[in-house]
Parts: structure tokens; C-alpha cells; sequence
């Protein structure tokens, strides 16, 4: 990647885009030129790039005039309105809304599951990058699957509210203080007080009863692995945490895998850490994760009440791979074989 790049950031100043930011700046991805951009609430802003404070530009038709890459990561409709404009400009778009995930001519990309699918970006001029809570589960079924073919997963997710966006974490702490100090505390951006709570109820609810969350994961997950079949059921739950998404897998499998088997393939895994001693109390935890690019995996045991089942334990930052580092590093992969 010794060529240098003009690159766009949608939705700057959200969690997620100045997240996007500070990979571009960690990972040293060439950037000729960075454009900041977001909504006229946000004009004006400033945000630090490599020493430098860039001025945040409103987002409008003539944004991506020179662009070369633009990350999408305000949100579906500014995705769906936007992102056609920034291809007819020239630029490849990387998206980390559900704009475009189920998109048959819209790849679905996690770099060490299937950089190949990358191939495809040119029908679209679109790039998707899967849901956080996707991510992290697909990094740890793919190596297994790879093996000993998965016959049906079950999943339930314990997510943090920095998942929900910053008014979610300000909620949160705001919260917390309330209750300590025994003061009025009304929800806002969650249905349900959160602080000290747990609520099983992400995005919207749908026709079939499970959340529009939880069917994400089962249909991006069939994409990215190629199974369109593969047996996936999945129950999503808020936790009161800031920071990062843990997920309890339960996995059912064609043949015999045995932990130690499952231990040894994760921890060749790209993007995968074992971390998996429970006598000596070390497991994944959020703390640990916090501001890491890798899927913590442990608390690996047979399922006991199935043949070839598999039980464990993963926790992911959901702001770094789980949206921001993921897109980047498509991005990388971008510039290192296409562009």
C-alpha cells in the first residue's frame, strides 16, 4: 500500500466513525487526504488526525468529489441515500450499516473469514461489514467449521449499550448516579431503566417474535460462511456494561469435536484469542477486551446433553472489530488488491 488515498468518513463524529479515525491514524493506512463528514448538526467540529484538527464538513450530494474510499457509518438512510452518490463519484464504499448486508450483489465481508467475497465489490461499487455481534461469532464458528462441519448454533448475546451509540452510554452513567443518590431516573433511549438491569430486547421486534438483531445474525452469519441453510437461533439482551459484546454459543456439529480439538484450532484462528484456564479464573471478560482488535474465546466444553456439542464463551470490542476495525481492514484489503 505505498500509494496514498483520499478517504471520506460518514458520520465523523458518532461513536463508530471517530473510532474509524483513530484505526485509520493506529493502523497506518494511507490517507492522502481525509474528509470528514456528518450531519449540519455537526458542522464546524473539529477531530484530531495525526496531529492535525480537521474541520468536520456537512455531508450533502457533492461530498465525494475526488474520494477514493468512503465509511459509512451513520446509519441506514444516510447509507441507502448516500452511498449510490458516492460511487457515481468514484469512490468504493465500505458500510457498516444493515443498509446493504443482504444484498445478493453486495459482498459481506469479515477479512480472515472471506476475503475472497471482496472479489465481488465492483456489481455495487458497495462494500458491507457485518453486524458486531456477527462478527465475533463468525470469527470463532469459521476456523470450527472449517474442520467438522457445524450442524446448528444457538446464541445469546450479552451487549453493551456502547452498541446503542453515546446518548446509550451517557444513559447509562447518568443512571447509575440517579439510582446511587436515590434520584428521579427515566429512561430515554432504552424502553427500560438499563443501569442494573438487563433488557432482551435490541432493534425492533418482528413478525416471527425475535428481534430484528437477532435474525441479522442468522442471515449475515449464513452469508458469510456460504451456509444459506445452516440452523441458527439467536436471543439478544442488553447488559448494563459500557463496553464490549460477550456471547454464549452453544454449537451442535456433524462429527466429533472435542474441546481440546476446538481449543487448538481457535488458537491458530486469525483475530481469535484463547483465553481458557477456569481453575485459575481466566476467561474472557470485558475489561480485558476493552480497546482490542481481537474475539476473546474461552469457557470451551462438550456440550453434555448432545452428541458433538461444543459449549463456549467469546467477548469482542464491539467498537473496534466489531465496526470500526473490521471495516478498515477491509478497506486495507481493498487498497492492497484491488485499487
Amino acid at each position: 500500500m505505498s500509494s496514498e488515498f483520499s478517504v471520506a468518513v460518514v458520520g465523523a463524529t458518532g461513536a463508530v466513525g471517530q473510532q474509524i479515525i483513530k484505526q485509520l491514524e493506529e493502523r497506518n493506512f494511507p490517507v492522502g487526504n481525509l474528509h470528514l463528514l456528518a450531519s449540519s448538526r455537526s458542522r464546524g467540529k473539529k477531530i484530531e488526525f495525526k496531529g492535525k484538527r480537521l474541520v468536520v464538513e456537512e455531508l450533502d450530494e457533492n461530498s465525494f468529489q475526488g474520494v477514493q474510499i468512503a465509511f459509512f457509518c451513520a446509519g441506514g438512510k444516510f447509507s441507502e441515500k448516500y452511498a449510490p452518490i458516492a460511487v457515481e463519484a468514484g469512490a468504493v464504499c465500505v458500510d457498516k450499516s444493515s443498509a446493504f448486508r443482504m444484498d445478493p450483489d453486495v459482498p459481506l465481508v469479515i477479512p480472515e473469514v472471506n476475503p475472497d467475497a471482496l472479489c465481488d465489490y465492483k456489481k455495487t461499487g458497495i462494500i458491507a461489514s457485518p453486524n458486531c455481534s456477527t462478527i465475533q461469532m463468525v470469527l470463532v464458528l469459521a476456523p470450527l467449521h472449517a474442520l467438522v462441519p457445524i450442524r446448528r448454533v444457538v446464541v445469546s448475546t450479552y451487549q453493551s449499550v456502547s452498541g446503542a451509540g453515546a446518548p446509550a452510554m451517557e444513559e447509562l452513567a447518568r443512571q447509575t448516579i440517579a439510582i446511587f443518590n436515590a434520584a428521579e431516573h427515566k429512561p430515554e433511549v432504552f424502553d427500560h431503566q438499563i443501569a442494573f438491569n438487563c433488557i432482551p430486547h435490541i432493534d425492533a421486534f418482528m413478525a416471527n417474535a425475535y428481534t430484528r438483531e437477532e435474525m441479522k445474525m442468522v442471515h449475515e452469519t449464513r452469508k458469510v460462511m456460504g451456509e444459506p441453510s445452516l440452523r441458527i437461533t439467536a436471543t439478544a439482551v442488553r447488559v448494563p456494561v459500557f463496553s464490549c459484546h460477550s456471547e454464549s454459543i452453544n454449537i451442535e456439529f456433524e462429527g466429533a469435536m472435542s474441546a481440546d480439538q476446538a481449543r487448538r484450532i481457535l488458537s491458530d484462528a486469525p483475530g481469535v484469542a484463547v483465553c481458557d484456564d477456569p481453575i485459575n479464573s481466566e476467561y474472557p471478560m470485558n475489561v480485558m477486551a476493552t480497546e482490542k482488535d481481537d474475539t476473546f474465546v474461552g469457557r470451551i466444553r462438550a456440550d453434555e446433553t448432545v452428541e458433538n456439542g461444543l459449549n463456549l464463551w467469546c467477548v469482542s470490542d464491539n467498537l473496534r472489530k466489531g465496526a470500526a476495525t473490521n471495516a478498515v481492514q477491509i478497506a486495507e484489503l481493498l487498497a492492497q488488491e484491488y485499487l
